[in-house]
């Protein structure tokens, strides 16, 4: 803006003294734009010629570190802040930078109508500060100009933005393209000192630079559009490469995403928390993973896995391995079993497909959990009394390997105790080997438990949390995927199990036991509710089994009624019609019942349904 002079007779104008003072520095800006313009030729003798050489070799040299600071950007802001950086103030005062909205991406078409929207505007302003120089210093609040732009088809902007070239802001065609692109209240000055650049990708035009310089130094030169020209081609690539990665990266993060479970299960005698982080924000996708599966009798599967490789691929695998640990999980196998088949399901997936797995299934009613390992690293058991211990499960060969034998042990669970599950990422480095991170992750655990003292656990969220915090700067060289069970079990006195012949007396003695179980438990207002509910189970299990049928009531937050049988045949809900005998002992349970389902076993399977103990 100008500025006016004072109306006092026999002072200085104001505006004479701002630019007294600010002499040489506007001088060292003019020259510094003046190193990356050639004038043109036709000039004089030899001196003429050497400076001529000289300012190319400057322009050529200014292209060179501005192309490089556009390259070193990764996401979009960083290219479009290193395109401003690099011209202002050496080749411009002021830069704005117009990108479409949304930017298309790869080969997509465009989405109509064609708008670009401002997306960043740099310049410098010249400050007069008390006591100290006059500097050029970076200006927070740059000149105003539109927000948004409709290229409105066979305009005067879109003809500028087709030609691709840069053009001089006095040009005819830049005359009637400026005030389109940014407001008919932007003022433009006059001369050479505006350049409207073209932003074109590999296939179209993403958006445009403009280039703007204030009165008080030189006006662009011919040369100045080639040096717009290469910074506008080079940022415009920049932002093609910049917006495919982002598009790739959302690929990766929603495959990851898709991969690990959204949220955990809450089953009986069992708290968990889990936590999963990428090696880095340029890996984000990797092989680890992390479940909780839910089994018959109130039992609970833990894995933790870790495939090889930061991949798309090896997400793939890790997706389609943990798939098929839920489907085997289903199934009702032991661990080692489970191992066994996802063995078979990595050779079959391809050669080079391996993977570490941790598989533990633990039961809160008998207070045990059985461990099945795949060259994974051990769990750690942290005891109520603070005392960390690296549990001993043979470690086996990992998966994908082949024709090995994996092996299960059986080992308390008692209650207070909290089971963590890691990846290799968490004990492994650059700077420490596994076991040396394994002794730390156990140091770590039994300082954490110190601090809540011997008679209660630390909580399970801030204990995760606080196990990440033992990784330094150096420690990220692989994802880490961590899972963390607090055992609570189920007391005995909690636990009602009995066996019952298959015969037609059967329903009504399932029916006096729980009458007696639910007295015990001062619950005798769900009587009727659970005697008519185990009534209709048993029957239909009775219907159909051939060896006895089990009938275990669960006391905890919720009553649970489970029957066992060794038929495989689930039981399906149907609507009976109203000349039907039967049929309805299903819908029964599902409108009674909180929550109900039927499990396959190895040799049968589990009928459960849930009532609430409390209204």
């Amino acid at each position: 803006m100008t500025e006016h002079p004072t109306s006092h007779e026999g002072r200085q104008p104001l505006a004479a003294r701002s630019q007294e003072r600010a002499r040489p520095r506007q001088e060292a800006a003019t020259a510094a734009a003046a190193a990356v313009a050639v004038p043109a030729p036709g000039g004089g003798g030899g001196a003429q010629d050497g400076a001529a050489s000289r300012r190319e070799g400057d322009r050529l040299r200014f292209v060179g570190a501005a192309t490089r600071r556009i390259a070193r950007g990764i996401d979009l802001d960083e290219i479009v802040l290193g395109l401003c950086r690099a011209t202002v103030p050496t080749f411009s005062d002021v830069i704005l930078v117009y990108l479409r909205d949304p930017l298309p991406v790869g080969d997509e078409r465009p989405v109509a109508p064609f708008v670009l929207r401002l997306r960043r505007t740099d310049r410098l302003r010249l400050t007069d500060l008390e006591g100290e120089e006059l500097v050029l210093v970076p200006d927070p609040d740059p000149t105003p100009a539109a927000e948004l732009c409709e290229v409105r088809s066979g305009g005067a902007l879109a003809e500028v933005l087709r030609g691709v070239r840069p053009v001089f802001g006095d040009s005819a065609a830049a005359r009637a393209a400026l005030p389109e692109l940014l407001g008919s209240d932007h003022p433009v000055p006059g001369g050479h000192r505006a350049i409207l650049a073209p932003l074109r990708g590999r296939r179209r035009v993403i958006g445009a630079a403009v280039f703007l310089r204030r009165p008080e130094r030189p006006g662009f030169e011919p040369n100045d559009l080639l040096v717009a020209a290469q910074l506008a081609t080079h940022t415009a690539l920049g932002i093609d490469k910049a917006v495919l990665y982002g598009r790739e990266a959302y690929i990766a993060d929603e495959l990851q995403r898709t991969m690990l479970p959204d949220s955990l299960p809450q089953p009986t005698g069992v708290k968990l928390a889990s936590r999963y982080l990428p090696a880095a924000e340029t890996a984000r996708v990797g092989g680890d993973w992390y479940d909780a599966i839910p089994l018959p009798g109130s039992r609970v599967a833990l894995v933790v896995g870790d495939v090889m490789g930061h991949s798309m691929t090896s997400a793939a695998i890790m997706g389609q391995l943990r798939t098929t640990a839920q489907t085997l999980a289903g199934l009702d196998l032991p661990p080692q079993e489970v191992l066994h088949h996802l063995d078979e399901q990595a050779q079959r997936l391809g050669q080079d497909r391996m993977a570490t797995c941790m598989y533990a299934v633990y039961d809160p009613v008998s207070h045990r959990i059985t461990i099945a390992n795949a060259g994974h690293p051990p769990p750690i058991l942290l005891h109520l009394g603070g005392r960390a211990e690296v549990l001993r499960v043979p470690p086996g060969a990992p998966i994908g390997v082949g024709g090995v034998d994996f092996e299960a042990v059986e080992l308390d669970a008692p209650a207070g105790a909290t089971l963590l599950l890691y990846t290799d990422g968490l004990v492994e480095s650059r700077l420490r080997d596994v076991w040396t991170g394994i002794e730390q992750l156990r140091e770590r655990l039994a300082a954490t438990a110190q601090l809540t003292g011997p008679d209660h656990s630390p909580p399970l969220e801030a204990l995760c949390d606080d196990v990440l915090d033992m990784l330094g700067p150096g420690d990220r060289d692989d994802d880490i995927a961590l899972l963390a069970a607090r055992f609570d079990g189920i007391a005995p006195s909690d636990v009602a199990y009995w066996f019952l012949e298959p015969e037609d007396a059967a329903p009504g003695r399932a029916r006096r036991l729980a009458r007696r179980a639910l007295a015990r438990w001062d619950l005798e207002e769900l009587s009727d509710s659970v005697e008519l509910l185990i009534s209709e189970v048993v029957t239909n299990a009775v219907r159909y089994a051939e060896r006895p049928v089990t009938l275990r009531l669960l006391r905890t937050d919720v009553l649970r009624c489970e029957v066992g049988d060794d038929s495989p045949q689930l039981p399906r809900q149907r609507r009976a019609r109203d000349t039907d005998e039967g049929g309805r002992g299903l819908f029964l349970v599902n409108r009674l019942a909180r929550r109900w389902g039927a499990t396959r076993l190895s040799g049968g399977k589990v009928v459960w349904f849930e009532l609430a103990t409390r209204p």
